[in-house]
């Protein structure tokens, strides 16, 4: 599958899901589960190569601000809503996380405690397979490669979080008091 038709797919799935992550992925789950198993395979080895792109530090301390912190579990499911919002707006994140904080929704987020995650979407191309052919997708070789721990920062320093992610910083972390 190509980098056009994986977005693409999500930008259908997105269309009338009313912009909720559970509903873009169930979309998804539907319209893949209707292609060849071959197409479905390519979507998944697509999806795996999205996430091994997403996987930086600042992205991570990005999700860690948003969310209110951010597991090894919840940074991937950081991401697979961040696939929800489609292509522009995971490549703008990608490139600079700090971007988030240009997003309505994370705006609100500092004032509601809402949280961003999806699984369902990181479950898409097994759903949609098991869905097409009622077996399991074909085990993929797992391409992540973590991020260089020489990168990583401490993300309840507030001080590094507003150096890397100004925008995002002041929305989540409480300006200093002088």
């Amino acid at each position: 599958m190509r980098t056009d038709d994986f977005w693409q797919l999500i930008d259908q799935a997105r269309a009338g899901g009313g912009g909720e992550a559970h509903a873009v992925a169930a979309r998804a789950v539907a319209l893949l589960a209707e292609r060849d198993p071959a197409e479905i395979v390519g979507y998944a080895r697509h999806q795996a190569r999205v996430l091994a792109a997403s996987y930086t530090a600042d992205l991570w301390g990005a999700a860690y601000l948003v969310n209110g912190g951010a597991s090894d579990d919840g940074f991937a499911h950081f991401r697979g809503w961040l696939m929800t919002q489609g292509r522009a707006v995971f490549a703008r994140a990608v490139a600079d996380p700090d971007s988030l904080a240009e997003l309505p929704r994370i705006r609100s987020a500092a004032l509601t405690g809402e949280e961003f995650g999806s699984e369902e979407m990181l479950a898409v191309p097994g759903e949609a397979y098991r869905k097409a052919t009622a077996t399991d997708l074909p085990v993929q070789p797992d391409p992540v490669v973590a991020p260089d721990l020489d990168d990583f920062w401490d993300f309840d320093d507030e001080d590094e979080a507003r150096r890397r992610l100004p925008r995002l910083a002041a929305l989540f972390v409480e300006p200093p008091q002088e």
